[in-house]
């Protein structure tokens, strides 16, 4: 029996996940739908996940599939985040989910039992119309995203109490109409930051973006108008980005990410550009910037009254709204910090997902990752492996082999381009894909294809890594992987080519 905290998209592919290998799941969810993050709500919920309406998805549906079940070919490139969510249902329809599933069930705490050594048992207590209930679990997997305790570090920000404009969160933003004729600040360049930016600057009077490190910026609109993902994650590309040299690398990805404009003439070119961070998604940001309803400052020095001070900029520029898009803290409020430590909104986790100190890996955590990719084949994949770990048919190495890999990941050595992340969740996903496969015996054999099938092992190797690669062979094969890697891209087509000229080239 497998406790799954959460329904959102780990929680919806871990209870798939363990159907798949015949074990039990009880999903259990604290409010009263699917969805998690991609649920809009107009009010902010306690212990959830809060999105403003316009979010949008950053990866494009061929590359954010679950890898057994594509989008609806109508669907748009990019989902608009209620069409996500109705992707969600129809898997969770398909799949026969959601009897599994506990709504209005808050968990409240997981324990190991005191017979945890030889049984690796949980004592469960859940609590439902204030009602509490006490489970036993063989397993639990751990679904409860990342996304609900904000990071505000005002201790950071010099001078904040003496200011007296409004300042939130960004998880508190809902809508532009607040920034109506204001002159507002954004601290902080992730894709929240940007995006409620450019929003902002379509009412505000003025709309500045302050930023210490700078920032890569990649459009969904990619070469030749393809989505972006599609062009960057393939196998081809992967093989170049990770065996070139550092040098080399660097060179590559500086001409690369400044042949759509030039970073450092827009003030956005990254302060050490030999650390590789999470790129940001916007399509709107330069011409924003060339236009000047946006503008890009360095970091914050302090705030005063009415105004605020940036580092090397003398003069005080006047401010009346404060968003700060400063991330969002790791937490569990229902395990004990023994069994999973975060420290520095990280925790010491093997490949992501096993705490490295239990005597039985029956815990997992899913989707605590930040990949250049879509999140949801990365989740899948992880859910695939956890359930062949609990089954007995995977082993995990040695508690030292674990805590070994951790420690090299926190020291940040984790290399993508040859270059070193500044944030150990990063990781490229391609490259974690196929680990992950490996295990379960799931990854492709380009080579193998080449002499069996050479048009599919071709379109594999050159073509976008879309997940459907993963259901080719091994545990979870699946029957229509092949015919989904060969029609990927007419799905993407299909809805942007609504107006096709007598004599078109086909897709």
């Amino acid at each position: 029996r497998v406790a799954v905290v959460g329904a959102g998209v780990s929680g919806l592919t871990a209870t798939k996940c363990c159907l798949d290998e015949g074990l039990e799941p009880t999903c259990f969810e604290q409010s009263q739908d699917i969805g998690g993050l991609w649920r809009y709500t107009e009010h902010i919920e306690a212990g959830r996940p809060s999105l403003y309406p316009s979010v949008i998805s950053n990866t494009s549906k061929e590359m954010s599939a679950f890898s057994d079940f594509p989008y609806p070919e109508n669907f748009p490139v990019f989902l608009p985040n209620a069409r996500l969510l109705d992707y969600l249902r129809l898997y969770t329809e398909h799949f026969g989910l959601r009897k599994h599933i506990k709504f209005g069930t808050t968990v409240v705490s997981v324990r190991k039992r005191p017979d945890f050594a030889t049984t690796g048992q949980w004592d469960v207590v859940t609590e439902a119309d204030g009602k509490q209930t006490s489970h036993i679990f063989d397993a639990i997997m751990v679904c409860s995203g990342n996304f609900s305790e904000p990071s505000l570090p005002l201790h950071s920000f010099p001078g904040i109490e003496k200011f007296q404009g409004q300042y939130f969160h960004s998880r508190q933003y809902k809508h532009p109409d607040v920034f109506q004729g204001k002159r507002v600040l954004v601290v902080g360049m992730g894709n929240s930051g940007v995006d409620i930016a450019v929003e902002a600057s379509r009412v505000a009077k003025k709309v500045t973006i302050c930023t210490s490190r700078g920032a890569w910026l990649f459009g969904r609109v990619f070469d030749h108008g393809y989505p972006w993902d599609m062009c960057f994650n393939t196998r081809f590309m992967s093989l170049i980005r990770n065996s070139l040299p550092g040098p080399l690398s660097r060179a590559l990805i500086n001409y690369r990410v400044n042949q759509w404009f030039s970073h450092e003439n827009y003030g956005l070119k990254p302060e050490q550009s030999c650390q590789m961070r999470e790129p940001v998604l916007n399509d709107d940001l330069p011409s924003y910037i060339l236009t000047g309803r946006v503008t890009i400052k360095p970091g914050v020095k302090e705030f005063k009254d009415n105004s605020v001070v940036f580092h090397n900029c003398p003069e005080e520029e006047p401010v009346d709204i404060v968003v700060f898009c400063t991330g969002y803290n790791v937490s569990f409020p229902f395990l004990e910090e023994t069994v999973v430590k975060v420290e520095n909104k990280h925790a010491s986790l093997y490949k992501y997902v096993f705490p490295t100190h239990l005597q039985k890996p029956t815990l997992a955590v899913l989707g605590l990752i930040k990949p250049l990719g879509g999140i949801m084949p990365v989740t899948e994949m992880q859910a695939r492996w956890v359930t062949r770990v609990f089954k007995g048919f995977c082993q995990l190495p040695p508690q030292s082999v674990m805590e070994k890999e951790v420690n090299e990941r926190k020291k940040n050595k984790v290399k993508w381009f040859g270059l070193s992340f500044d944030e150990v969740l990063k990781i490229d996903c391609l490259v974690y894909m196929d680990k992950l496969a490996s295990l379960i015996g799931a990854k492709p054999s380009v080579l193998g294809l080449l002499c069996r099938d050479p048009r599919l092992a071709l379109t594999i190797f050159f073509g976008p890594c879309s997940p459907y690669q993963y259901r080719l062979g091994g545990p979870g094969r699946w029957e229509g992987a092949r015919q989904a890697i060969l029609t990927q891209w007419d799905r993407t087509l299909k809805p942007t080519r609504t107006r096709v000229l007598a004599g078109s080239s086909s897709s």
